[in-house]
């Protein structure tokens, strides 16, 4: 385990964690450097520069020449930052008997860890083939140029021992890069790569830009915790080290709302989570769930639907799970208005956090104060339905625009002023699912 270059409590953490551990395993060997902090000729705590690189080969280099002193069959390489959640992985790699397997692991965008292909300059290239492996469209083990991050390598092969990290073939040409140094030394061993995508095998972080901060870095390797809980249970922190703290805030709104249908556990849960991993303070708010309505609830509720509605997009009429939906939103509207809460953040229990995505939103927040804007509600995750021409940017605050026909209530923010027009509207003796409801208030709505 070796661990440097750090300007946190990295060491004191693995430290702990190895002494629970270390019984479990055959072998350890614990190499810390606490000096120095940083690289010579970085920009950044997130630059790869030469001697970044360099070190990080060596390192590699040293663990696989390890791995053969103590004749190992195989050596898996894992990046910290990657999580898998598919416990059968190893297993599932062993049997491919390839001599480099990857599993292909899932990310926020497009991004994974192999290549469909590559210039002759060792460089990135994109192909056609790409995408339909990533999206899964096309299942199996592929050939491939280039797989880094995690991958197995079979040192039972004999064209193994021809691999190597560190020091580069002496043919090699290319940018001075861990991952290309080894597709390249794979290439001269003619050793070809695999990447498989049958299952679901982890997760890794898109990769920041070398300016990032080592705050970046913490909220991007958050988002990917999150995005394992969308389809997956959470990853929890080995119980071997500390829990780490949280302090919930409701991000400089008066209240944070968060509604969820009882009989939903699997989201109440889920979002709860991630609401408690990004450190926000929301209040669940329990949903009307509409299909146990029946006729004369409706009724004593003073509901009735307006004449003729028909869904612009699939001719039907309103549904009881939209009249539930509405009625939960209505009953949080009434609550901003009775509390006299200023400023409140509304979510619904089925969305997907974006990236930084409590910071982003208090900075926008804080721009709508400084320019002192007056606002009744501003759509923080929602469907964009009218995409022939451009929304009108909102002058001086960033990543924010006067919004058009606009469909979803994912996550809203609302002022008491937004939450009494609301109110105001009767919108129980006219009802119309909420987010056909919305643009009619604001007139954006098409028909």
């Amino acid at each position: 385990v070796a661990t440097d270059h750090n300007a946190d409590n990295t060491s004191a953490v693995l430290r702990e964690w190895l002494v629970a551990v270390k019984s479990l395993y055959h072998s350890v060997e614990w190499r810390p450097a606490e000096e120095p902090r940083s690289y010579p000729d970085e920009e950044g705590p997130k630059h790869w520069s030469d001697a970044r690189y360099e070190h990080v080969m060596k390192l590699r280099q040293a663990a696989l020449k390890a791995a053969r002193d103590m004749w190992a069959d195989y050596i898996l390489f894992v990046d910290a930052d990657n999580l898998l959640v598919n416990p059968d992985t190893l297993r599932l790699l062993i049997a491919e008997n390839k001599t480099v397997v990857a599993p292909m692991l899932d990310s926020r965008a497009a991004y994974s860890n192999f290549w469909c292909g590559m210039t002759s300059q060792g460089y990135y290239k994109r192909t056609p083939a790409y995408i339909p492996i990533r999206k899964r469209e096309r299942q199996g083990c592929f050939a491939v140029p280039m797989v880094h991050s995690t991958f197995l390598v079979d040192l039972r092969k004999a064209a193994s021992r021809n691999l190597a990290f560190y020091p580069p073939h002496p043919d090699y040409t290319w940018s001075f890069d861990d991952i290309i140094v080894f597709a390249f030394s794979c290439k001269q061993a003619e050793v070809q790569m695999y990447v498989c995508n049958k299952e679901v095998y982890g997760f890794l972080p898109v990769p920041l830009r070398a300016h990032s901060s080592l705050q970046d870095e913490a909220e991007s390797f958050l988002h990917v915790q999150l995005e394992v809980m969308v389809k997956h249970p959470p990853v929890e922190t080995s119980r071997f080290i500390p829990a780490p703290t949280r302090t919930p805030d409701k991000m400089g709104f008066d209240e944070v709302f968060m509604i969820n249908l009882r009989r939903r556990q699997d989201r109440r849960a889920r979002m709860l989570r991630a609401l408690w991993e990004q450190e926000i303070e929301a209040r669940l708010v329990e949903a009307v769930d509409g299909k146990a309505m029946n006729s004369t609830q409706v009724q004593a509720l003073g509901i009735q639907m307006l004449p003729g509605y028909r869904d612009p997009y699939h001719g039907r009429p309103l549904t009881k799970g939209e009249l539930g939906c509405f009625l939960s939103h209505y009953r949080v509207w009434t609550e901003i208005a009775e509390r006299g809460l200023q400023k409140s953040l509304v979510f619904e229990d089925d969305l997907r956090f974006e990236i930084f995505f409590k910071r982003r939103l208090m900075n926008l927040m804080q721009d709508v104060e400084r320019e002192r804007l007056d606002w009744d509600l501003i759509y923080v995750g929602r469907k964009r339905m009218q995409v022939e021409r451009p929304e009108k940017a909102v002058p001086r605050v960033r990543n924010l625009v006067e919004a058009d026909y606009s469909y979803w209530t994912l996550a809203y923010a609302v002022s008491l002023r937004g939450a009494r027009k609301l109110l105001a509207a009767r919108p129980l003796a006219r009802m119309l699912p909420v987010d056909e409801f919305l643009p009619v208030m604001f007139d954006k709505h098409p028909v």
